[in-house]
């Protein structure tokens, strides 16, 4: 056991944010913290850290354990060198060698110097000390840093990955990750998966990346109504259960509901019932309505409605042979499409890739440097921009939707503005509030509120998911789905763009921009092979592809076929394998057992999940040639 909370009580008005948290974090495991928004998470993460102090209960920290904390933003004034600012996270190690240094070099000691001296020479023997350089050396090349490049240059995504190596560089046996893939591109997710999954230590994290959840998670920890329930597995486990436990709590509760109208009918019956009434059945009653009274509901869920809008033409826009660049770097060297009524079309690529400037050229917002773009007819188009600054910050939420309104037409319907922003799960009170207080999610919903009020028959969404929680995503998803206009979506969420687009136009890794049929899963088997080198922390533009014959298509030998023939089988054994340990890990008591039993359970099922990866890749690449 690493870390034991007990009790763990916290408010922040009413009901209580935190009520009665017992939480073990055992050694080995990767923990996905799950919940609503506006739950506590990022809170209790934060109390963990030991960045909040609770109002009640015990923290329990076992003997040496070092917690590394990553939060959910990059710091506005983050300055210096990359070597800098990972340096600052050997934290008082190293100042007791700047300390020891600074002594040394000054003569005569005085005694208390002296003292002082040996004192710090003990600490920095006992917390190895002596060799930071060589550590940070090293930490900087496993993250593929440049330690004389300037933080302020790089793009988020990057700032991201020097605050890992700074988090990482006091050898925690502990990480905390808030919302770790924020201003990450896919590229950079798939990298931080990696790192993560061959990572010693243990990990709770905190993400709306479900297959970032479903690579990473081996157990679950979910935050709901000021409590925690613990799922021990992965993420698909969890829905499962999940489902399963809902029902349940529904099926009590309507029970208890049901007792509770009886009794209420009884005592409210006649002279003769309430002359012969047992008071014991009026205690009863009475400690029933209070538990009633104090029973915490679930967050209903976010009404995402789009006011549909006239019909467009067939035609929405034609591009023809699109040249642009900027700042000596060409983004699009030819590119050409046709986005026709009903298509669904995600848009892929690193960050600072030109993403955003595609859409903009397609919308007709900057023109082209060659090329022609043409627009259909009757086009009604709503555009989601990340950007949130675009929010005024002292604005109400009802001024922002409705501008000063108190009701608003959605789909020909006259609906007040209260009621509506209710929908996307925001009280009466926030209504009337600032937008400077909300959280980073709530502030996502209210953009989205403020964008479906438009009539739109063309919806272009640029990262719409980011900070939204799981249930409101999917919520996102299926209206999504079943929207009758165009869409263009700009996301690096891999799960979302699955379940959503119909085809992506890729910025490729070779300088190229194509297009793909089907979503993201379907983009992976039919892209070109990136190349051989990892990303680095600067944005350079990607060397010129040169031109080289296609390889010839080499037969599969005999050893290779033997191999082939042999994966159905293998893959069969290491999922059955997998379950039994979830359904072993699952059981009552499983958490009793000796820490090291645990830790070899959950290390295996890690090893399970990375093996069928490995091997459907390698059965993919001995299919094609077969």
């Amino acid at each position: 056991m690493l870390l034991q909370l007990n009790q763990i009580h916290l408010s922040i008005g009413h009901p209580p944010l935190l009520a009665s948290i017992d939480w073990q974090i055992r050694s080995g495991e990767r923990t996905a913290l799950v919940g609503r928004n506006g739950a506590g998470k990022s809170t209790l993460l934060k109390i963990i850290a030991g960045l909040i102090t609770p109002d009640d209960g015990r923290i329990i920290k076992s003997n040496g354990l070092r917690i590394s904390w990553l939060a959910q933003e990059v710091p506005t004034k983050l300055e210096g060198t990359i070597r800098e600012v990972v340096a600052a996270g050997f934290g008082a190690v190293g100042q007791w060698r700047e300390r020891y240094q600074m002594l040394v070099c000054k003569m005569p000691l005085t005694n208390a110097d002296a003292d002082e001296l040996e004192q710090l020479q003990g600490d920095l023997d006992a917390n190895d000390g002596w060799r930071l350089e060589q550590r940070l050396d090293a930490m900087l090349d496993r993250l593929d840093l440049d330690p004389d490049a300037r933080v302020e240059s790089l793009s988020g995504g990057f700032k991201r990955r020097v605050l890992l190596a700074q988090a990482l560089i006091n050898q925690p046996n502990l990480l905390l990750l808030d919302e770790p893939t924020n201003h990450l591109d896919i590229q950079q997710i798939d990298w931080l998966e990696k790192f993560l999954l061959d990572f010693n230590g243990s990990v709770v994290f905190i993400s709306h990346d479900r297959a970032l959840v479903r690579r990473l998670a081996t157990n679950i920890v979910e935050l709901e109504r000021g409590g925690i329930t613990h799922w021990p597995g992965d993420y698909d486990r969890y829905l499962t259960g999940k489902m399963a436990a809902l029902e349940e709590e529904e099926r009590r509760d309507a029970l208890f509901d049901k007792r509770l109208a009886a009794e209420e009918v009884w005592i409210r019956q006649g002279i003769k019932a309430r002359r012969t009434r047992n008071e014991g059945r009026v205690r009863a009653l009475e400690a029933m309505r209070r538990e009633r009274a104090e029973r915490r509901e679930r967050a209903g869920n976010v009404n995402l409605k789009v006011d549909a809008s006239n019909r467009s033409g067939q035609l929405v826009i034609e591009a023809l042979d699109l040249h642009h660049g900027y700042g000596g770097r060409q983004l699009l060297n030819g590119f050409s499409t046709v986005i026709q009524r009903g298509d669904k079309i995600g848009i892929l690529g690193p960050n600072g890739c030109g993403k955003t400037t595609l859409i903009n050229l397609l919308l007709g917002e900057i023109t082209p440097d060659a090329g022609t773009v043409r627009h259909g007819t009757r086009l009604e188009i709503a555009y989601y921009d990340q950007l949130r600054e675009t929010l005024d910050e002292d604005a109400t939420l009802m001024d922002v939707v409705a501008q000063g309104r108190t009701s608003i037409t959605i789909n020909g319907q006259e609906q007040s503005v209260m009621g509506y922003l209710g929908e996307f799960l925001f009280s009466p009170r926030q209504t009337r509030g600032p937008v400077r207080a909300l959280s980073g999610g709530e502030r996502n919903r209210l953009l989205l509120a403020r964008l479906f009020t438009r009539p739109a028959n063309f919806l272009v969404l640029d990262e719409p998911t980011n900070d939204l929680d799981t249930e409101t995503l999917e919520i996102l998803e299926s209206l999504l789905t079943n929207y009758a206009g165009t869409l263009l979506l700009v996301s690096h969420d891999r799960a979302f763009l699955d379940n959503v687009v119909t085809s992506l136009i890729a910025f490729d890794p070779d300088g190229e921009v194509r297009e793909y049929v089907g979503g993201y899963s379907d983009y992976l088997r039919q892209r070109p092979a990136p190349p051989s080198r990892e990303n680095v922390p600067r944005d350079a533009s990607p060397p010129p592809p040169t031109a080289s014959p296609p390889p010839a298509k080499v037969k599969l030998n005999h050893k290779e076929r033997q191999e082939l023939d042999a994966i159905p089988a293998r893959i069969d054994a290491l999922e059955n394998e997998h379950r039994q340990l979830l359904e072993t890990m699952s059981q009552p008591g499983f958490y009793s057992r000796p820490a090291a039993d645990i830790t070899a359970a959950n290390t295996r099922t890690a090893q399970i999940q990375h093996e069928l990866e490995t091997i459907v890749e390698r059965w993919e690449v001995l299919e094609q040639r077969a």
